[in-house]
């Protein structure tokens, strides 16, 4: 590469040229251009010097038309590169400020025309939304300037370059440069202009900049304006017309503060905008205002005067098709769902997103934490040695990245913190960036969770700490010190609100214990709750070499340095598919709880700033999950963060079935985000009468024909299981093995004392080394009596003296079968179990399983630490709906405390199971699946599951919980299952008759 190029590539200023200062975001009435469309597009493999393409004469015709916005690598069907991966390492060497050669380079040109009379502009500028990674424009052959920060707003003057009439832009983008070493977020590098690029005529007498402070306190409100115009642009008029307000500033000096009575203050619950326009004789920018008051009181963080907590999500921009091309309407979707699932807030990880997304946390109402674009994550790998973060050189960039980003959105209500970054060490360069974030906006904290040992932030942030240690962080008085923090500055981190930036990393089936952590913000007040990591998973939609769609991760466009499926690692799949975690995380963090005393519920309405006015409760009695009676709940409004004692109303009792109870609060009408009658929260009373499991009666039910015994709808041949119902079946089985979890595949940092984790070894290397997933049976015995058939098996671990004892009794209760299996460990297992439980395999023929009918905890998938959204009832699924597409195939599907079952097949009954309580009252739960947890293990993606017709039910005495190991603690002591004996017990009949 040629010095001059390799110096620009390598330069570590955040532009050169034209570049104009930030400044907010606005819609104005002057007359633009939008550049958006088709380019002419070249792909180089390597930066190239020669810059004859921008001449305005050059030809472009052997070129490629590329659209803009987008990411090249996602063009083309691979033509112009693939997506690379990673999550803390650089995908080339630590050489900073130098990247390689190697360096892929996209030049774009295209045409514009510029009416006449935007010869009485004062100036044109030329304005880059988001372009990874360094680029340089040209106007008509004339170098305007360049600038990096991908995803940051640059406005370029291009007044003196640009004529009436046609005119030819040109941008050259280097996908690797200085700038990627504090870029270095966990998502796709995605290079390209693959945000907005617009061309403006600003006026004479023009707006160049506002900034709408506003307060609220006692019922009024107040603007603090901000407006950056030439003295010859006055008088200047601020308009709010639903409030009355008309001010008009005849020069810059007269430009004051306005408190304005009859305002309704701006919360995420209560999302009131005000329309208002600041005006110029030659300019008017609309805006939309919210009034609210940020503040810290001691450990409180605060908004109108009430402590907030953040039910919130990190939230990257990600499309499988687009990749981070910002899509209004799916976004405008993406965060009504959000709202649907009690999701409250927003970090905006690690980058300012589109500003349009801002405007729509400012309608719906989302608390946003908005981040600066900068990571330096993979210094780590260094131990931090010339992590830019602290090296003065890269002062100004630093300072350029958050100016740019608080410039530009400043005048947003839903955002109420700034944080610096993510993951970049710390050092005097992110110091400089508080300090002047203080300076320019003493309201709002600055946030950034590096900062351990609370030098420059107002908040303390961490990610991923235990449920004992947050509650060490919330503890008055603890005198145990914090990470990396000395007694004092301890001290200092607990004077702060406290926020969990990231927790619950929701890899695949997971995250498990949401519900401690947010038992832990109700406890302690300093503890202001936190973000998920995180919304969605980045899967990219592409395809096998036969055709087949799948969605893609880390390696799969055969990156060579890459970090696998970390980035599948949210609650929503890469098709907008909500995952059980979603689920799970709606029903922990619900805005109203009920809790039942005797014939009363108290209903608590944890809200910040809204009452229940818009809200209804319902209740509805169920016998064995089919519905007996319904009704309104007469609850009055009750105020935020007040509770209040109502009576239920009378419920009939079934003596020989199951009652239960259900309240809900639903939307009493629709909003923008949800229709009426959505459910925001729910909760269950079992008023059930007790009714004692009866016992098997001795009798003589056998018949023997050539060999074949046959009890009730079973048929044994040599002591085993051939058929039920008239239908092939083989087992019960043992299973004790689940295809690992990416949680279960994750190494453990420490252990919990019992010897159950293996610190830098996963439990599912554990579970391989011990053979759960390869057990062998030797059978020790059959016995026929009267009664019953008993077996009695020793299962062994391959390759190991470890092994299970297993009895199997058979009998006939009534017209049902009763299986009791008696599960036994022998003395020497160290290990966590995934699961204590039976095998039936279901044979692929003309009637196979294809669903299942069941009373029980649904309708989504549960695990011992993930039960908050599973409600008793009834309901019904097919065998692929009972499974989750997760990007990498794992343990999924598990149904917890099942009570009944009916396999299907074609709508109609081929089996019915019914579990009776173990001596402790513990259900097993059952998963209906068509592959064995061996052949799902196996698969790295979906489509490498073996086509099968055959259906496989597990039937589990116990599972292991799910934890949030892969990025976080491993499963709690009370959720693990460590080896032990269990008991199975099953009723099994054929199908009801019809009629």
């Amino acid at each position: 590469m040629p010095s001059d190029l390799s110096a620009y590539v390598s330069d570590i200023a955040p532009g050169r040229g034209a570049l104009r200062p930030a400044r907010s975001w606005l819609r104005s009435d002057a007359p633009s251009r939008s550049l958006n469309g088709p380019w002419r597009f070249r792909l180089s493999p390597t930066a190239s010097a020669a810059e004859d393409f921008a001449a305005d004469d050059f030809d472009d015709a052997g070129w490629d038309s590329i659209p803009v916005p987008a990411h090249w690598v996602l063009q083309g069907d691979g033509a112009y590169g693939r997506p690379i991966y990673t999550n803390r390492q650089f995908p080339f060497p630590i050489d900073p400020p130098h990247v390689p050669d190697e360096n892929p380079t996209g030049d774009y040109r295209r045409h514009v025309d510029i009416p006449a009379d935007w010869s009485d502009a004062e100036r044109v500028v030329l304005r880059f939304d988001g372009v990874e990674s360094l680029f340089k424009v040209w106007v008509n052959g004339v170098e305007i300037g360049s600038a990096a920060g991908s995803r940051l707003t640059h406005e370029f003057d291009v007044t003196s370059a640009v004529r009436p009439g046609d005119n030819v832009v040109s941008v050259r983008v280097h996908q690797w440069s200085a700038a990627s070493y504090v870029e270095d977020q966990d998502q796709w590098w995605l290079p390209g202009i693959f945000r907005d690029v617009t061309l403006t005529a600003r006026p004479a007498g023009g707006i160049e900049d506002v900034w709408l402070r506003t307060g609220f306190e006692d019922g009024r409100g107040r603007v603090d304006p901000e407006v950056v115009a030439d003295e010859a642009a006055f008088p200047v008029t601020l308009r709010i017309p639903e409030l009355g307000v008309e001010q008009v500033w005849t020069a810059p000096a007269d430009v004051a503060p306005l408190d304005i009575t009859g305002v309704a203050p701006w919360s995420a619950e209560l999302p009131r905008l005000y329309d208002a326009t600041v005006s110029t004789a030659a300019e008017t920018v609309a805006l939309r205002i919210g009034f609210r008051t940020v503040e810290i009181r001691g450990d409180q963080f605060l908004v109108n005067g009430r402590r907030v907590v953040f039910h919130g999500v990190n939230r990257h921009e990600a499309h499988p098709e687009r990749g981070r091309v910002f899509d209004e309407e799916h976004a405008r979707a993406d965060l009504a769902r959000m709202k649907r699932f009690n999701v409250n807030a927003i970090r905006t990880s690690h980058y300012p997103p589109h500003p349009r997304l801002l405007d729509l946390a400012d309608e719906l109402g989302f608390w946003v934490v908005l981040e600066c674009d900068l990571e330096t994550h993979g210094f780590d790998a260094v131990d931090w040695t010339g992590n830019p973060s602290d090296d003065p050189a890269w002062r100004a960039t630093y300072l350029d990245r958050i100016e740019r980003t608080v410039e530009r959105d400043k005048n947003h209500p839903s955002i109420v913190i700034w944080s610096l970054g993510n993951e970049a060490g710390t050092g005097s360069n992110l110091a400089a960036m508080s300090a002047w974030v203080h300076v320019r906006d003493a309201e709002r904290p600055v946030h950034y969770e590096g900062d351990h040992t609370g030098e420059y932030t107002d908040v303390y942030s961490r990610m991923y700490p235990s449920v004992p240690e947050t509650e060490e962080i919330g503890t008055d008085g603890s005198g145990s010190t914090l990470l990396n923090c000395t007694p004092a500055q301890s001290a200092r981190q607990r004077a702060k609100p406290f926020l969990l930036c990231e927790y619950a990393h929701a890899m695949g089936n997971g995250p498990g214990a949401f519900d401690q952590y947010e038992a832990l913000v109700d406890r302690y007040p300093r503890l202001h709750g936190g973000f998920v990591w995180e919304w969605r998973d980045h899967g990219i939609l592409t395809t096998t070499p036969d055709g087949r769609p799948y969605y893609a991760y880390g390696g799969d466009f055969g990156e060579v340095v890459h970090d696998s499926n970390f980035v599948m690692d949210g609650m929503l799949l890469s098709n907008d598919v909500p995952t059980p975690s979603l689920h799970e995380y709606k029903a922990v963090v619900q805005p109203v709880r009920f809790v039942f005393e005797a014939d009363h519920v108290t209903v608590t309405n944890l809200r910040h700033s809204a009452d229940t006015s818009d809200l209804r409760f319902r209740w509805r009695v169920e016998h064995d999950g089919a519905q007996v009676a319904d009704g309104d709940l007469d609850v009055p409004v009750v105020a935020a963060g007040e509770s209040l004692r109502v009576p239920l109303p009378p419920v009939p009792v079934s003596a020989d079935a199951e009652t239960w109870l259900t309240v809900d609060a639903v939307l009493a009408s629709g909003t923008a985000w949800a229709d009426a009658g959505h459910v925001i929260a729910t909760a269950q009373l079992d008023r059930s009468a007790h009714r004692p499991v009866p016992g098997v009666r001795p009798r003589n039910p056998w018949r023997e024909s050539e060999g074949t015994l046959t009890l009730g709808i079973a048929e044994f041949t040599g002591g085993s299981l051939t058929r039920l119902g008239g239908r092939a079946v083989g087992g019960p089985r043992l299973e004790l093995f689940r295809a690992p979890t990416d949680n279960d595949e994750s190494a453990s940092e420490e252990v919990d004392g019992s010897d159950a984790s293996v610190p830098g070894v996963s439990n599912a290397d554990l579970w391989r080394r011990d053979g759960l997933d390869r057990l062998t049976t030797r059978r020790l015995s059959v016995e026929c009596t009267a009664a019953a058939l008993r077996t009695v098996d020793k299962v062994s671990a391959a390759n190991s003296a470890l092994s299970v004892l297993v009895e199997t009794v058979w009998s006939v209760e009534g017209d049902e079968l009763e299986l009791r299996v008696e599960i036994e460990p022998s003395h020497g297992w160290r290990t966590v179990w995934p699961r204590i439980g039976i095998r039936f395999e279901l044979p692929d023929d003309a009637a196979a399983v294809d669903g299942a009918e069941w009373f029980g905890l649904g309708p989504f998938e549960s695990y011992p630490d993930s039960l908050r959204a599973a409600r008793v009832g009834r309901f019904s699924a097919t065998v692929h709906d009972l499974s989750v597409d997760y990007a990498r195939p794992q343990e999924t599907g598990h149904r917890s405390q099942l009570r009944q079952l009916v396999l299907t097949s074609g709508g109609s009954e081929v089996l019915r199971v019914r579990t009776v309580p173990d001596t402790q009252g513990r259900r097993p739960g059952f998963t209906l699946s068509r592959h064995t947890p061996q052949q799902i293990a196996q698969a790295r993606h979906p489509f490498e599951l073996p086509e099968s017709e055959r259906s496989h039910l597990f039937i589990d005495a116990a599972q292991h919980g799910l934890g949030s190991r892969a990025c976080g603690p491993d499963v709690w002591p009370e959720f693990a299952l460590r080896p032990e004996s269990r008991t199975i017990r099953l009723r099994i009949s054929g199908p009801r008759p019809r009629g």
